[in-house]
């Protein structure tokens, strides 16, 4: 291959897209909280860690269990079941942290179960409007039907997005 084919080459992968039109964007992690399955996109998920130890940060709210420093990079741990209201229950082997990427900032959901990662296509996605019924934005986008079950999909920016998740100014 010629110096001209390898850059026509190399230029032309580059142009292509990613994924296809039903790749990554149909795809969803899918976890549970108490007994129900909750997915955010796989696209926002950069990794998927067991417990560690959590650093306590004061004025904060009650579901921001703290930070961990997860190589190098300090990321604030909600706990999913304190920020919908379910009771607070001892984290076990089967807890985990899902480390999401939302608008540049890394933030961590911690997690009863991860179950698996589903590719939902759209006409089995039920966009929900407003469960919320109040002023604020709800935190489900839409419901997934997954043969005889359902998922909660979670709007991850309503979800991380209030006022009070500020963290202080930790430097």
């Amino acid at each position: 291959m010629s110096q001209t084919e390898a850059v026509e080459a190399k230029t032309e992968a580059a142009a292509m897209p990613i994924v296809d039109s039903d790749g990554i964007e149909s795809m969803y992690l899918t976890f549970a909280v108490g007994d129900e399955s909750y997915g955010v996109s796989i696209g926002m998920v950069t990794e998927i860690v067991g417990m560690q130890t959590i650093m306590s940060v004061p004025d904060v709210p009650h579901y921001i269990k703290g930070v961990i420093n997860l190589r190098g990079k300090v990321i604030p741990l909600m706990d999913v079941r304190l920020r919908f209201g379910i009771e607070e229950r001892p984290y076990d082997e089967r807890t985990v942290v899902i480390v999401l990427e939302v608008d540049d900032a890394p933030i961590g959901l911690i997690v009863d179960r991860v179950s698996e990662v589903l590719d939902v296509p759209a006409d089995k996605i039920d966009r929900t409007g407003n469960f919320g019924g109040g002023e604020g934005k709800s935190m489900v986008s839409a419901l997934a039907r997954i043969e005889d079950r359902l998922a909660i999909l979670l709007d991850v920016h309503a979800l991380v997005s209030d006022a009070d998740l500020k963290m202080p100014d930790l430097s």
